[in-house]
């Protein structure tokens, strides 16, 4: 009588689960999970913080859910650190089974998960690194950020044509800013400009003031300075005290050293810096000033743009997932992103179809105070530029 009753447990069990099988596509589908890897806490903080900001804001105006599907982030803080990057994309991966990874606050962290990217035919969304070997990594890597070539041939040309003879050149000491010194230095001396003095400082807690005493005595006519997103503020801060500011020497760059988020808190040195940027807070633009205003109203601060680079990132995730109709295929997911153009708080994007790079506008702009505040002020546009890292090779 036992065996019997066991038999009919089981069998009854055996049903029910093959009806709840069944029975699950009927009812709502599985949400769409999308791994935010992020730096959240260390020297890469503020990236971190602002495409997280910039996730939320989109998904407030928008939504958490698209063609049917609900919308899922799982948001992990790998402090800009590659093995606990690459740790936590293959968790997400494999445990959590994320739909996408995104985020990846510096080239070292991107890098290290795009072979996780490739095995799992998951696509990678990078937000903010900006070496333009990424996208070569894995063909499941698509950007919505920037290359650091993309500004660095700008301003190289830019300063070669507007008086500027003498450049020392300060960039951190890692891809980006290799990156960064190698094509405004190709683009500077192209236009008959002279690099005095080359320095790199270390990406980890740098301290400038050594470096920038040997700048000052190169006597340079300005300063080519890059160092990633958050570190501005510490390197204005030691140009001032230096006396740099009072030297004559000015500041150019890529955008980076005067991310928009930072910039208020540099003080007056920062005034007259001109930098090639793919974003300003100050975009003359409707759709910036919405962005601008409903990002100050949810978090009490100005974005940047790396709050820009997750905003575009969520934006592509929506409308590829519109395009598949909410199905999750990573190769389906990849083709709908290939050639997408839309208009973003920075002006017209598009993901070129060949390289899966973003394509963009480039604004040279100078530091000026608006209404008591700092802003990056554009005064030149270059429309539709896309990575020399990769068209020259």
């Amino acid at each position: 009588m036992s065996i019997r009753t066991d038999l009919l447990s089981l069998a009854a069990t055996g049903i029910a689960l093959a009806v709840a099988a069944g029975a699950a596509p009927a009812s709502a589908q599985e949400s769409v999970k999308i791994g935010l890897i992020l730096p959240m806490t260390g020297g890469q903080a503020s990236t971190g913080k602002q495409i997280d900001n910039a996730v939320k804001l989109y998904m407030q105006q928008k939504g958490d859910t698209v063609a049917g599907r609900k919308i899922e982030i799982i948001l992990k803080d790998d402090g800009a650190v590659p093995d606990n990057t690459k740790r936590i994309a293959q968790e997400l991966i494999v445990n959590d089974k994320v739909n996408f990874i995104a985020g990846f606050g510096v080239t070292p962290a991107a890098l290290a998960a795009a072979p996780l990217a490739t095995q799992g035919k998951i696509p990678q969304i990078v937000m903010a690194a900006g070496t333009s070997i990424i996208t070569e990594r894995s063909p499941y890597i698509v950007r919505t950020s920037f290359t650091l070539a993309q500004s660095s041939t700008i301003i190289g040309d830019w300063a070669a044509k507007n008086g500027i003879k003498k450049v020392a050149t300060l960039t951190s000491d890692y891809a980006p800013g290799n990156d960064a010194l190698n094509f405004f230095k190709q683009n500077f001396t192209a236009g008959g400009g002279e690099i005095v003095e080359e320095v790199k400082v270390p990406l980890a807690n740098p301290d400038f003031a050594p470096f920038l005493q040997r700048m000052k005595d190169a006597k340079p006519d300005a300063m080519f300075v890059f160092v990633p997103a958050g570190q501005g503020g510490n390197f204005m801060k030691q140009f001032a005290e230096r006396g740099l500011d009072k030297s004559g020497i000015k500041v150019i760059g890529p955008g980076d050293v005067m991310d928009d988020d930072l910039l208020n808190n540099m003080g007056d040195a920062a005034l007259g810096a001109v930098t090639a940027h793919l974003y300003s807070a100050a975009h003359p633009s409707a759709m910036n000033k919405e962005f601008v205003a409903a990002y100050k109203k949810a978090f009490n601060s100005r974005p940047g743009f790396m709050a820009v680079g997750g905003y575009d990132g969520i934006h592509l995730i929506y409308e590829a997932l519109k395009k598949t109709g909410g199905k999750t295929d990573g190769d389906a997911l990849i083709a709908a992103m290939k050639g997408m153009k839309w208009e973003s708080p920075r002006g017209p994007i598009s993901i070129d179809p060949e390289t899966r790079d973003i394509v963009q506008n480039i604004y040279i702009r100078k530091v000026e105070k608006v209404d008591g505040e700092l802003y990056n002020v554009e005064f030149a546009t270059f429309e539709a530029v896309k990575d020399s890292g990769k068209t020259k090779k």
